[in-house]
């Protein structure tokens, strides 16, 4: 049956389209899923199954999510990780992480997930490297399926273990035969790569000191002979720069290069440390880059030189990362911190130049579209990103009318960002509304949080 929605009235409708397109009193007309027409409301049909009155609010494009580690909601705030870097905070977390099973997946992704939707977040881009305990990516895939955001789900895996000179323990790698055997399943599953899909699958060795060189090579070539994308962690922190020279004798870019893990099917997370040759070679062979600037932060990780990325042209989307690392998965919040942290950055690069010299400040729209069009690119989609006819119907909406931005209504749009983020109003996936007024959709959120507030208990009590 064709179902029809009418969203109206907009305060502001930001389209993120070719034009950067903003529309006072826009609105959206949606049928079966994908925008038939964006405009001025009175240019639009005034008849739908549902119409939906905006009046007060702002309208963007659904946000997209490009790394995440659905499973650390279990551990956020762990007290003997909270003050380590990335190398002793994953060794005191691995041991925990080697407990869960496959009930732990699905608990927390649902937890991820519900809080990614109240944050305005539409896609979401999970990377799952271990599978302890009988656990699939299967079981964060119907755990999505139930919430209804999109997923671009990682099959991750670890296959060096301390015993062959990597940094996670034996207890929580895997045999790299059954990787790529459950890989190529993965993707024969669920893999769906038409417009619109729900559901996508990635290939995600996790990261240089968790995996061999010819694991990284066979999963780049069984990723390219189905065409899906390819995703790992790169340059996050000084001490991998360290491993990777000393193991491989190679920077961590160098090292890519080496393995044939570069190109447009290729997005990395974090890609803090690089210099100006490996930007140029991110940005002449269309690799995209997983800007976590909460996670960085966190893990005393550094400042990634985004404004440098976008300068080059290298593609650049935002992520949440693990909420171990970042301990929360709000991505409103994330745009504000990229568009903080990339000032603070400028600031440093420029104390002793003059103010005409100094790096340029990253702006509340420029963080927005990170968000947005910056994500889809990172992804590969060309469906989702902005609000534009024959794309996905996957819009957010946020009611101005709140104590949080009441003064600032002289840029509504900047407001976003420049303001403290709250919880979005509507988030609507495929014109599927996951959030109403204000309230998750499609799973009970108090019973969601005393579930997982158990298995958080269990993890760490055993």
């Amino acid at each position: 049956m064709t179902q029809t929605l009418l969203v109206k009235n907009a305060m502001v409708l930001v389209t993120m389209d070719g034009l950067r397109r903003e529309i006072a009193g826009g609105g959206l007309f949606i049928r079966d899923g994908f925008i038939e027409q964006v405009g001025k409301s009175e240019e639009l049909p005034q008849t739908a199954d549902e119409v939906l009155d905006l009046s007060g609010h702002v309208v963007l494009p659904g946000l997209i999510n490009t790394h995440h580690h659905f499973y650390q909601t279990l551990t956020r705030a762990v007290p003997a990780a909270q003050d380590a870097n990335l190398f002793n905070w994953l060794k005191t977390l691995y041991p925990i992480w080697a407990r869960m099973n496959p009930e732990d997946i699905f608990i927390s992704t649902q937890t991820a997930l519900a809080e990614l939707a109240l944050s305005g977040c539409t896609t979401a881009s999970d990377h799952l490297y271990l599978f302890p305990n009988g656990s699939r990516l299967d079981d964060e895939i119907e755990a999505a399926r139930q919430v209804g955001l999109r997923i671009h789900a990682s099959r991750g895996s670890m296959s060096l273990g301390e015993s062959k000179g990597g940094l996670p323990p034996d207890s929580v790698v895997d045999s790299e035969e059954d990787i790529l055997r459950d890989s190529q399943r993965l993707i024969q599953t669920y893999h769906d790569p038409n417009p619109g899909s729900m559901v996508q699958i990635v290939l995600a060795p996790c990261s240089p000191f968790s995996v061999t060189g010819e694991l990284m090579r066979e999963s780049a070539r069984l990723a390219r002979e189905y065409g899906v994308h390819l995703h790992t962690h790169l340059a996050e922190t000084q001490d991998e720069e360290v491993f990777c020279q000393q193991k491989f004798g190679y920077r961590p870019v160098g090292y890519m290069e080496s393995l044939e893990w570069v190109g447009e099917d290729v997005w990395f997370a974090h890609a803090v440390h690089v210099n100006p040759a490996e930007i140029q070679v991110f940005a002449h062979t269309g690799c995209g880059v997983a800007h976590c600037p909460s996670s960085n932060m966190r893990l005393a990780s550094g400042i990634a030189p985004v404004m440098n990325y976008l300068q080059a042209g290298v593609k650049v989307g935002l992520g949440v990362d693990g909420s171990a690392s970042n301990d929360g998965s709000h991505m409103l919040a994330e745009a504000r911190q990229a568009m903080l942290l990339a000032r603070l950055g400028a600031g440093l690069a420029g104390a002793s130049l003059s103010q005409e010299a100094a790096p340029p400040l990253m702006t509340a729209r420029q963080a927005l579209e990170l968000a947005t069009r910056g994500g889809a690119a990172v992804l590969g989609r060309t469906d989702i990103g902005s609000l534009e006819v024959g794309k996905c119907a996957d819009f957010i909406a946020i009611n101005l009318n709140r104590l949080d931005y009441a003064g600032a209504l002289h840029d509504p749009v900047a407001a976003l960002v420049f303001c403290q983020p709250r919880p979005v109003d509507y988030t609507a996936v495929h014109g599927r509304f996951i959030v109403r007024k204000g309230e998750l959709q499609t799973i009970d959120l108090m019973r969601q949080i005393e579930l997982h507030n158990q298995r958080a208990r269990r993890l760490l009590s055993i």
